[in-house]
């Protein structure tokens, strides 16, 4: 199996995939316009992917050509030459079946006839995953062929519980090994989390003050503008909670405090971070109040347009207890982080959309300035993830003059100014690691389960395992539900889950 270098940034200095065929299924979906078929034509125009076989399985009644035609739309705008994207949709084919019907998995041997390699691709909505992956074992699809691979990518959410997570793997399990099965989050293939770790591990400044000697918290944010637009059913059944923190947050949490690994090794990295997974201490232990806040958004003004409340959009029970915002107050029992809060959020409808991680140092031992009208601030580190890749390290300066006080001043890193190129998809990454078999940016089956192990206590202190509705209401002693205007920075009760200390969320 080939291992590349996670730490790396980029899809610089790699060679090329080996020819596959790559099966995506449920590809008449939203996730194959907006993210897969824009990803594997740039790579396709990078040299990537070359010769390759790229089969669109659904149940509409779409034609080879019809498929290329809206593949056309897809890539509109996106660089290459005319000929470049004649010959990318020259190699997409399309096979019409339901998920159900045997009949058409034994027909995807004709379309992958020639190619010794086979990828497929799970963009179904997640209760077709088990039928899917069922049908491709028991038509003898799973095996690879003689001096090829088979490899499943699964798209998130990967259950909604411990329950179906474990049950989902192990019908995995069933028909393919633990190495052919890749579980996808990505936010893991954003550059700026890869480079999260290059930062702390390639950088002697920065490994010897990443503990509780000197870290006060640690912030992670995963804001959306956005509301829950036609996605109004998926969410009632989800909630943010399950949504974001269960994987993206938890991820992001999981590379920011992991230990080093002994070496780049695919499984030396999640090691790492199954280690800090496990190490989450139960907040339902103790009072809740003061390490959970969920609310939902109520109407509001986004962008200087008026927008709707969460029970007034498409798809949305009148009377649901869904919580679209979520912040957490979580510590890791482990030496390195003892003692220092990872204060986590998310939430739809809020003032903005950004995604990062900042690192809040404590103040130094003598304050000789903070007598001053302009008293030195926490010096943070914040690590952009989208939607300005970047880094900003803010720092201390004294005011010219004789005040004496002191002024916040940024040192900023931005991927775009630095490399004078864009940044790599998240999906281009992610898709090229699975087709060269690398499997360091995907999530580990202990890492799923141990993730939903945590956030199930949750689930069971608000009342239920399921989302409550009108249908089935949440128990009294569920917790309660707060409210925000849309456009805002979320409820004022996340706030107090800080402790007070000068600590404050950053600014959306």
């Amino acid at each position: 199996m080939v291992q590349t270098n996670p730490l790396s940034t980029g899809l610089d200095g790699t060679e090329p995939a080996q020819p596959l065929a790559l099966f995506i299924f449920g590809v008449t979906g939203d996730l194959t316009r907006a993210k897969l078929i824009p990803a594997l034509y740039s790579l396709f125009v990078d040299g990537r992917i070359g010769d390759a076989r790229i089969i669109g399985f659904a149940r509409r009644d779409w034609s080879r050509d019809h498929f290329r035609s809206q593949a056309e739309q897809m890539i509109r705008g996106q660089r290459g030459t005319a000929e470049q994207r004649q010959r990318f949709l020259s190699q997409l084919d399309y096979l019409q079946s339901t998920f159900e019907d045997d009949a058409g998995y034994r027909r995807m041997p004709d379309f992958a006839e020639g190619y010794r390699n086979r990828l497929y691709y799970l963009s179904t909505p997640p209760d077709a995953y088990p039928t899917v992956i069922d049908r491709i074992g028991r038509n003898g699809l799973a095996d690879p062929e003689p001096d090829g691979y088979t490899r499943i990518i699964v798209e998130k959410p990967f259950g909604r519980d411990l329950e179906s997570a474990i049950a989902l793997n192990a019908t995995l399990m069933e028909h393919f090994e633990e190495n052919q099965v890749y579980r996808i989050d990505h936010y893991l293939g954003k550059e700026t989390v890869q480079n999260l770790m290059m930062l702390r591990f390639g950088n002697g400044i920065f490994e010897p003050v990443w503990n509780n000697r000197y870290i006060d918290h640690v912030q992670i944010t995963v804001a959306e503008s956005a509301g829950v637009g036609t996605r109004g059913n998926y969410y009632e059944s989800s909630g943010a909670l399950r949504d974001m923190i269960q994987n993206h947050a938890f991820q992001l949490m999981a590379v920011t405090a992991m230990e080093p690994p002994n070496d780049t090794a695919p499984d030396s990295i999640r090691d790492e971070k199954l280690k800090i997974i496990r190490s989450l201490d139960p907040v339902t232990h103790r009072e809740p109040a003061s390490h959970i806040v969920r609310a939902q958004y109520a109407s509001g003004v986004v962008d200087g347009e008026p927008v709707a409340g969460y029970l007034d959009e498409d798809g949305v029970d009148p009377h649901s207890t869904t919580e679209t915002y979520v912040a957490l107050k979580v510590y890791l029992d482990t030496w390195r982080w003892a003692g220092v809060p990872f204060l986590i959020r998310t939430g739809k409808r809020l003032s903005r959309k950004i995604t990062e991680v900042s690192v809040h140092f404590k103040h130094p031992p003598l304050r000789h300035f903070s007598g001053s009208r302009h008293a030195p601030e926490r010096n943070v580190l914040a690590i952009r993830i989208q939607p300005d890749e970047g880094v900003t390290l803010k720092m201390n300066a004294k005011i010219p003059g004789q005040s004496g006080g002191a002024r916040p001043v940024l040192m900023d890193f931005s991927y775009g100014t630095s490399f004078g190129s864009g940044v790599p998809e998240a999906y281009e990454r992610l898709l090229f690691d699975a087709m060269k078999g690398d499997n360091t940016l995907y999530t580990r089956r202990d890492e799923i389960e141990s993730s939903w192990s945590f956030i199930d206590r949750i689930l069971e202190h608000w009342g239920t395992t399921d989302v409550a509705s009108a249908s089935a209401p949440a128990p009294a002693h569920a917790h309660a539900l707060a409210q925000y205007q849309a456009g805002t920075t979320g409820p004022d009760q996340a706030h107090a889950l800080l402790g007070g200390d000068r600590r404050r969320w950053r600014t959306l």
